[in-house]
């Protein structure tokens, strides 16, 4: 007996009287509830299966006192988000995760300073059950947010917004942004270099400063010559610009670090329109391992992080803070996941 298309909708009362068991039995079965016996709460199943009975999610909600659905909020225009392969795997790892915990995604940008007058208000609503974040700068006021909301959080990158240092220690996932990067300039010294040029990301956020730590631990100094770092805003067009700054500054650079395989791609073009060989004439590596590593003339030499499986983990810890216990986050903890370097023909 499964309800006609176009009829009335399977009601409670019907899965119920189909089970033979109470209303109340149903509500706790359907909304994960305990106390139900293992044989009871099949033949509720089987029912529901049979009568195609779905939830009412509002109703549900006033029972679970959950919205069912979680805030991805990336702190960047979309036009950065889309033209950027980094934010796809990372959101397709996020995706996965909580649709196997049968959980929806809420997809948020930063487009404009006012939108997050609104995106606080979305938070404080009560709309979804929790929040990830990622690509946060220092002035950024969303993790003030979420903490003003009592909304769990988990950040994608290393706390560095302001106020961090007093905040309870937030969760969230990273890679070994530093130890990436001395792997990438030491190999670049081990293979004869010495005039070793560094585009970096916005000095606004962790992951760049990070990376620019790690070149410097690995050319074992604390002020390297300001003539070869340069700003590549994590772009291809800023790769771009910032590789001809360095050229212009320091023609006798032999080697580049861009802290993102995006400004690789741009780094090349430059040095391409120049007339410097890769490697023969400049060597060059990135950072990421995405597709533009895959794509790039010659094949790039990069920092490998597993982007898909950070955003997973970041899911992992805000669904289990938000499952039974959650609260007690005594034993969850961030999450620091391995870079590895991986070597190709550009360096």
């Amino acid at each position: 007996m499964v309800s006609e298309p176009n009829g009335p909708r399977p009601t409670l009362e019907a899965v119920a009287a189909l089970a033979g068991v109470s209303r109340a039995t149903v509500s706790r079965v359907v909304n994960g509830g305990a106390g139900v016996r293992d044989a009871v709460r099949e033949k509720v199943r089987q029912a529901v299966t049979e009568l195609g009975y779905v939830p009412n999610s509002a109703a549900r909600s006033l029972v679970t006192r959950r919205t069912g659905a979680v805030a991805v909020i990336i702190a960047e225009p979309e036009t950065r988000v889309f033209s950027d392969p980094f934010f796809g795997r990372q959101l397709r790892g996020i995706s996965r995760e909580l649709s196997a915990a049968d959980t929806q995604l809420l997809l948020l940008f930063v487009e404009h300073r006012d939108d997050y007058a609104r995106i606080g208000r979305y938070l404080a609503a009560g709309h979804v059950d929790g929040a990830l974040m990622f690509s946060l700068h220092r002035d950024d006021p969303l993790p003030g947010m979420a903490e003003g909301a009592g909304l769990p959080t988990v950040y994608g990158g290393r706390p560095g917004w302001a106020g961090a240092e007093r905040a309870p220690q937030p969760l969230y996932v990273d890679t070994d942004n530093r130890d990436g990067a001395r792997q990438a300039v030491r190999h670049l010294l081990g293979r004869g270099r010495r005039r070793i040029a560094v585009i970096t990301g916005p000095l606004d956020q962790t992951s760049a400063l990070d990376r620019l730590d790690g070149y410097r631990d690995a050319l074992g100094t604390a002020e390297p010559d300001p003539r070869l770092i340069a700003d590549g805003a994590f772009t291809a067009s800023g790769g771009e610009r910032a590789m001809a700054q360095l050229l212009d500054a320091a023609p006798d650079l032999d080697a580049v670090f861009a802290c993102s395989d995006l400004m690789a791609n741009g780094a090349l073009r430059t040095l391409r329109a120049r007339g410097r060989r890769v490697p023969d004439d400049v060597a060059v590596v990135g950072y990421d391992d995405l597709e533009p590593a895959a794509w790039a003339d010659p094949p790039l030499t990069t920092v490998r992080q597993d982007v898909e499986e950070m955003g997973r983990l970041m899911a992992r810890l805000l669904l289990r803070r938000l499952g039974p216990g959650g609260k007690d986050t005594a034993d969850l903890a961030p999450v620091i996941t391995e870079a590895r370097l991986v070597v190709r023909e550009s360096g």
